[in-house]
């Protein structure tokens, strides 16, 4: 005897067997004799039919209902059928199969399906990929740290060069559809952007297309009152520039007070984790010898017990900041000092791409960094692109050589800053001439992404090493974002 179970697609009980349409036969298992089961259906019923082994079945033949089976509920998930049916399959069933891909909404949709698995124009010639962009916000600060800026202070830039919310957030939707997974905010001190916040949650709406994180670089003056509408837009780390814990030696360093704002802003960041926002918490230490080389040791003890990394940065020369040779602190003597005090300090494995050596002191809960730009630099797996707050590509951050985005950003404009509305009325403008609502706006990315790709490629294997960084004419490292 054979049994068919056959999925129906409505419950009534019938003498005749289902159409082709209402069911499918989906696998055939054997059971007790005399009997032979075809099908098994995921359906929540299904008609068992009765046929005499022995008598050939013709072509579309009455079956008789036999009973009525219960199956259990699952999910309704499709899967390729397990052909181990060993009787001939019923002719008026026609096999499941999944539906075909929809058809290509747009010419655009179509290179995005067929895009290679990493952008060219964010790749250089030495085969490194760049997907970590570093946007700054602003040149204004509200310190005046000794090695970011000038002890004159710097000319800053009319606001209309300044790079608008729009224009920023267009670029960081550029860069994320190219491959960029990682942006950070910098400054200047992002923070004191009057508009940070809704910024923020424009660029963290990225995510949808790619973005993976989204941090912020900062002197934590103000991050704590900003702290969690940042964590709310989709903040994922934070550095926070700290070169000393001794609050009188603070205002020595900055040339300005604010010690008790930035400790009150790190606790911020350890409450908003303790209750699970999940930030990462870095503090970066710009090492000097003869000026605050004293603070290693008790920096690295913040790590016994807080889940944080401590990175120390090897003092680089940047235009103004009067960088000598005499106060630059190797990463090797660093770590020697650390390993003196604790014998059993050991390196641990750095994440791709990572800037920092990282360390540990074992039974400590942080870890310790060291950026060692002066002495071993990282330049063979940098993937780091920066755009400064006016608005220039820099494609190294030792290097001289920018190109400005926001030139042509606003071509069509007359070099007006662009707001929303003029987005939308250039927009507007692309799609009347093309006469294709589709390929419109692809005019002005191809543009920028053809300035984009070519200094990329212009990109040097690694860039100049000590005893000629300090030669060479650079922006004071306020003006570039860090």
């Amino acid at each position: 005897m054979i049994v068919e179970l056959v999925r129906a697609s409505s419950p009534p009980m019938s003498a005749s067997p289902p159409s082709s349409s209402a069911c499918h036969i989906s696998h055939t298992y054997l059971t007790f004799p005399p009997l032979r089961v075809l099908s098994v259906s995921s359906a929540e019923t299904c008609f068992a039919f009765l046929v005499d082994e022995k008598m050939p079945l013709p072509p579309r033949a009455p079956l008789r209902a036999w009973s009525r089976v219960p199956l259990p509920r699952v999910a309704k998930k499709w899967a390729p059928s397990r052909n181990i049916s060993t009787a001939p399959a019923v002719d008026h069933v026609e096999p499941f199969a999944p539906p075909p891909p929809p058809p290509s909404s747009s010419p655009r949709a179509e290179k995005v399906r067929n895009a290679a698995p990493f952008s060219a124009f964010l790749t250089d010639t030495h085969s490194r990929q760049h997907n970590y962009l570093r946007i700054s916000l602003t040149e204004r600060c509200n310190l005046r740290c000794t090695y970011c800026m000038p002890s004159e202070g710097v000319q800053l830039s009319p606001d209309r060069d300044i790079l608008t919310t729009p224009e920023i957030v267009y670029l960081s939707s550029l860069f994320v559809n190219q491959g960029v997974t990682k942006i950070r905010l910098t400054g200047g001190e992002p923070t004191v952007r009057k508009d940070i916040l809704p910024l923020m949650q424009q660029i963290g709406a990225l995510r949808r297309t790619g973005l993976k994180e989204l941090a912020l670089t900062t002197n934590g003056i103000s991050l704590h009152r900003k702290l969690e509408g940042m964590v709310e837009a989709g903040l994922t780390g934070v550095n926070i520039s700290l070169d000393t814990l001794d609050p009188l030696q603070f205002p020595l360093l900055t040339r300005r007070n604010g010690f008790e704002a930035v400790m009150r802003s790190i606790d911020r960041v350890k409450d908003l984790n303790r209750a699970g926002a999940g930030i990462k918490l870095k503090i970066n230490i710009v090492a000097m010898r003869g000026v605050n080389d004293d603070q290693i040791l008790p920096f690295v003890a913040m790590t016994e017990s807080e889940d944080l990394e401590v990175r120390f940065i090897e003092y680089m020369p940047f235009g103004g900041n009067k960088w000598s040779q005499k106060k630059m602190l190797p990463y090797e003597q660093i770590r020697q000092r650390i390993q003196d005090k604790w014998p059993t300090f050991e390196r641990m494995r750095d994440e791709r791409n990572a800037v920092s050596k990282t360390w540990r002191v074992p039974g400590f809960v942080g870890r310790v960094g060291f950026i060692t730009s002066m002495t071993e630099d990282f330049c063979g797996t940098c993937n780091r692109l920066r755009i400064t707050s006016d608005g220039n590509l820099k494609v190294c951050l030792h290097g001289n050589t920018e190109v400005s985005l926001r030139d042509l950003l606003r071509a069509e404009g007359d070099g007006e800053p662009m707001d929303e509305g003029a987005f939308e009325a250039l927009r507007q403008l692309e799609l009347d001439r093309s006469g294709n609502g589709s390929e419109g706006w692809i005019t002005k990315e191809r543009q920028l992404l053809d300035v984009i790709g070519a200094a990329v490629k212009r990109k040097k294997a690694k860039h100049a090493g000590m005893g000629e960084l300090e030669k060479m004419e650079n922006r004071p490292m306020i003006l570039i974002g860090g």
